[in-house]
Order: structure tokens, then sequence, then C-alpha cells
């Protein structure tokens, strides 16, 4: 059975609200790194980091910013495959202050062990483009603000 476009943006905006960790990838030297990461979405639902400047995928994106962010759901059989899937490709880039603090405790409320400590920073990851893999036969991608727009109607709030 087929799914139809309007399904999938509202599979993967629920992906994308409800994920507490995911794959950052970077690039160094033309060589791919991956690290698990805890993400939060900001006011503009815009994916938001919490890294350690002594993390090699901080120091990664200092140089190259280029990056994607891989979130999985929970599989619907044995079979890998049909674990539910969003690539966010985009640039990160590292904010001058602590301002998103409150928004990222929401999320991850254990963060307060380490929120404060000098050497992390929150990086805003500015979305170009996103791809969902539903399952086999199932993918899509999208316009970011057609996902954003769906995270908004799916929370129930404004943008911004």
């Amino acid at each position: 059975m087929a799914v139809n476009q309007e399904q999938r943006l509202q599979d993967a905006a629920q992906l994308l609200l409800t994920a507490r960790s995911a794959t950052l990838a970077t690039v160094h030297e033309g060589m791919p790194h991956a690290a698990l990461v805890t993400p939060a979405l900001d006011e503009d639902a815009q994916p938001l980091l919490l890294l350690s400047n002594l993390a090699v995928h901080t120091r990664h994106l200092r140089a190259h910013p280029a990056c994607a962010l891989l979130v999985t759901g929970t599989p619907a059989s044995d079979n890998p495959q049909t674990t539910p899937r969003l690539c966010l490709t985009g640039e990160a880039r590292a904010l001058p202050d602590k301002s998103k603090r409150e928004i990222f405790l929401k999320t991850h409320p254990y963060a307060t062990q380490y929120i404060d400590f000098a050497d992390f920073t929150f990086w805003k990851l500015f979305i170009l483009g996103s791809n969902y893999v539903g399952g086999f036969a199932n993918a899509s991608s999208f316009q970011f603000a057609a996902l954003q727009n769906q995270i908004f109607k799916s929370a129930m709030r404004p943008p911004g």
C-alpha cells in the first residue's frame, strides 16, 4: 500500500519532534566521521545541539560546517530496513551564547549536569535538505520549510 506525501511529511515531523538522539555526520580533510548527539528543536524547528569543544565532531564543524543529522525511529519488524529515518543536511553554526539553554533542557533535562561547563557550546543546524525513508518503497525528499510547517502544526504552536 502506497503512503502519500502528506502522510510521509507528518511521519517525518513526528520523528524529528520525538528524537532524543541522532547521528551527526561531519567531514574533515575528505574523511567522514559520525557521532551520537542529542538534538532539540529550537523555536524555528531547527535542530539545536550542545557540543563539547573537546569533541572531534565539534572540531570538524569549526573547520567545515557542512553536516548531516540522521534521526531514526523504531523498526516496524525484525527487519532493520523497516526503521523510519530522516536525514537532514545543512550547515552548523556555533551560537555566541547560551540563550537556548532552557529550550535544550526541556528536551534533555539531564543535561543540567554539564550544560554550564565552559567547554560546551550550542550549535544550530541550518537545514537545507531533508530525506525521509519510512520503509521499503516509502521515501520522500522535502523542502525543509514544509517539514517546519508540519512540525508547527503537529506541536500546535506558531512559527518562531
